[in-house]
């Protein structure tokens, strides 16, 4: 044994990480991307609400301007906190972006409402949406990043797949406090003053995970780097060799960024709203829906990362990709049959999406070379999150009010899934590869087979 103190992390091979080291580091990584969900959660859960209390003239459509409006800063966010964490280190960008995006969610809890500051509260609540959207820019990349860096090579399916269990977690947390809170006190209670409790609750959430974060040392696979003197030396030479050298797998990453979030915030974000203005479902209805559905995906999440370490990450987003497009229409069509269907196809969509989700951390950062990782992971990911993730709420309640057809959300899943499928042919499969060094993980191994293939 070494002789290290404890919560220290040996850097030799990740698989020799002390499992306590890796159980807190992946309790580091998955409470902040809790943190980022509860927000969007509770922002979702409570759409009719801050409708009331921030835009009574303007309705629904203002309330998703806002949602869609923390995703303007979000690309910056990458440029600015990725190349950081590649020259400074994992460990203490998360630290920063965990208490931005705390101190963002509470100070919305206390805004003045409309009939109090009149239109300087839209304005308020937009510019604290976008300092979370900052702050996330970074926080998203970094906690996969960090997590991927932390999990032993042969099981970085499993181990990161907690990273997502943090993604429901979070927004299963929020339609719980919601829910909880709105059935202890009442509807108008709730449009009254209730819907900033949770905004508030998010700053105690935040730092707990500072605390977790700030015990930690950074990865092994990063400090290895460092101790070889190969780290970045300045944010804009990470910036510059990442955008010139590394084009392919941005390229490639935005592609499946694409399929997998018009999913995730059409399926989790904006399924509420949906169920509520086009189906005409119950607000307790569809936060049952919520719940149920969420805490299944969360009990199989770890098996679907479990799964990507047998067959491979690509297999996964395969059937993931090919299954959203076959069953969208169906799903849809199904969960406008009353509350019981309409949680059978959430759960069903949400099991055959898992096996995106639940692989994001053992699939984004292994096609980034150590050096450029965060970064790599925070630009590509960020760009095509605000271009086609946080607007789809948006873009989806748009479509289905102009041209009256329920469906479009289905549709919009189908086309991402379709842009996705394309874009996985270019990803090189990283299955128990070590994702260490200046090389992309598993590039010599690739281009040996299609040699082979190409020679036979």
């Amino acid at each position: 044994m070494s002789s290290q103190p404890a919560g220290k992390a040996s850097t030799g091979d990740a698989d020799e990480v002390e499992p306590s080291v890796l159980r807190r580091a992946v309790a580091a990584s998955a409470i902040g991307n809790a943190t980022e969900w509860y927000d969007y959660g509770i922002y979702g859960y409570l759409t009719a609400e801050l409708t009331t209390a921030f835009f009574p003239g303007l309705g629904y459509l203002g309330t998703l301007l806002g949602f869609a409006i923390s995703f303007v800063l979000r690309p910056l966010g990458g440029f600015v906190w990725g190349p950081l964490g590649d020259r400074l280190g994992r460990q203490k960008v998360l630290s920063l972006t965990i208490v931005l995006m705390g101190c963002a969610t509470f100070l919305i809890g206390v805004v003045p409402s409309y009939g109090t500051i009149g239109v300087l509260a839209p304005i308020l609540l937009f510019l604290l949406r976008i300092v979370q959207g900052f702050s996330t820019g970074g926080e998203y990349g970094g906690a996969a990043t960090f997590m991927a860096e932390y999990s032993p090579d042969k099981k970085r399916g499993f181990w990161g797949s907690f990273l997502e269990f943090g993604t429901l977690a979070g927004l299963t947390l929020a339609v719980i406090v919601v829910y909880g809170l709105e059935s202890a006190i009442g509807e108008q209670a709730m449009s009254d003053w209730g819907w900033r409790v949770p905004f508030m609750l998010a700053l105690p959430l935040a730092l707990i995970g500072l605390y977790i974060r700030t015990k930690l040392e950074d990865t092994p696979v990063f400090r290895d780097l460092e101790e070889a003197g190969e780290t970045e030396h300045a944010a804009t030479g990470a910036l510059k060799n990442l955008l010139v050298q590394y084009w392919k797998p941005i390229l490639t990453l935005f592609g499946l960024v694409i399929a997998l979030n018009v999913t995730q915030y059409t399926l989790l974000n904006y399924m509420p709203t949906y169920l509520q203005n086009t189906i005409g479902m119950s607000s307790s209805g569809a936060d049952t829906l919520a719940i149920v559905g969420q805490v299944v995906m969360m009990v199989f999440i770890p098996f679907a990362g479990s799964l990507s370490d047998r067959i491979g990450r690509k297999a996964c987003w395969l059937i993931s990709m090919a299954g959203l497009f076959v069953l969208a229409v169906p799903m849809y069509l199904l969960m406008a049959q009353g509350l019981a269907w309409a949680i059978v196809g959430f759960t069903v969509l949400g099991l055959v999406y898992i096996l995106q989700l639940g692989t994001i951390s053992a699939t984004f950062p292994a096609m980034f070379p150590t050096h450029v990782r965060f970064a790599g992971m925070a630009v590509s990911y960020n760009v095509a999150t605000a271009a086609f993730g946080g607007t789809s709420p948006l873009i989806a309640e748009s479509l289905v009010e102009s041209t009256g057809n329920q469906l479009i959300p289905a549709f919009m899943v189908m086309v991402s899934s379709a842009i996705g499928l394309f874009a996985l042919y270019f990803v090189i499969e990283t299955k128990g590869t070590s994702i260490r060094g200046r090389e992309i993980p598993g590039l010599a191994e690739h281009q040996a087979k299609l040699a082979a293939k190409t020679g036979s």
